[in-house]
C-alpha cells in the first residue's frame, strides 16, 4: 500500500455489529469503568446514531447518540487514547452534532465527568453550556463522582446549515 493512502485521515462511518469487538476493547483501553459490549449492541439494536471512526484497518474512535422529540443526547464519545488532543475528537463531535440537526434536533445533551478537563474544554469550545450537576452519577474508585450536564442549542451557527 502506498504512503498516499496509508496517511489518509480517519474516516466516520456507520458503526455496524460487526464492529462491537473493536470499539469493546477500544472502550476497555479508554475508561476505568466501560461500558460493555452488550450495551454498543442494545445501542445499535435501538436504532441509536452510532458512529466509527475508521483509520486503515482498525476502529480509533465512536460516538453513540439518541434522538427524540427534538432533543439528541451524546451518550458516549470515545478516542484511542494515544490519539487525543489531535482534532480528531473535535472532527467526531462535529459530525454528530450535524447528525443531531439533520434528525431534527433542536439541542444536544451530554454529561460529562468533572475530572475530564480535556472533554470538557472540547464541549465548551463546541459551544456547550453548564446547566447543571448530577450528584454521584458516573461509578468511581472509592465512590461515585458528580456529572457535568451540558447542553448546545444547535442553530445555523452550530450545525453549518
Amino acid at each position: 500500500m502506498s504512503a498516499a493512502v496509508k496517511d489518509l485521515p480517519p474516516r466516520v462511518r456507520p458503526m455496524s455489529q460487526e464492529d462491537v469487538p473493536a470499539i469493546a476493547e477500544l472502550e476497555q483501553a479508554a475508561y476505568e469503568f466501560p461500558w460493555s459490549a452488550g450495551i454498543f449492541r442494545d445501542c445499535l439494536l435501538a436504532g441509536y446514531i452510532a458512529v466509527a471512526l475508521q483509520s486503515d484497518d482498525a476502529v480509533v474512535g465512536y460516538a453513540v447518540m439518541s434522538v427524540a422529540a427534538g432533543e439528541a443526547h451524546l451518550l458516549n464519545i470515545c478516542l484511542a487514547p494515544p490519539l487525543r488532543g489531535c482534532g480528531l475528537g473535535r472532527r467526531l463531535l462535529k459530525h454528530m452534532l450535524q447528525a443531531a440537526h439533520d434528525a431534527g434536533a433542536e439541542c444536544v445533551y451530554l454529561e460529562v465527568r468533572p475530572s475530564n478537563r480535556q472533554a470538557l474544554r472540547l464541549y465548551h469550545a463546541a459551544g456547550f453550556d453548564v446547566i447543571g450537576v448530577r450528584q454521584g452519577y458516573y461509578r468511581a474508585h472509592g465512590g461515585n463522582e458528580d456529572a457535568v450536564v451540558l447542553v448546545l442549542r444547535l442553530g445555523s451557527d452550530n450545525s453549518d446549515s
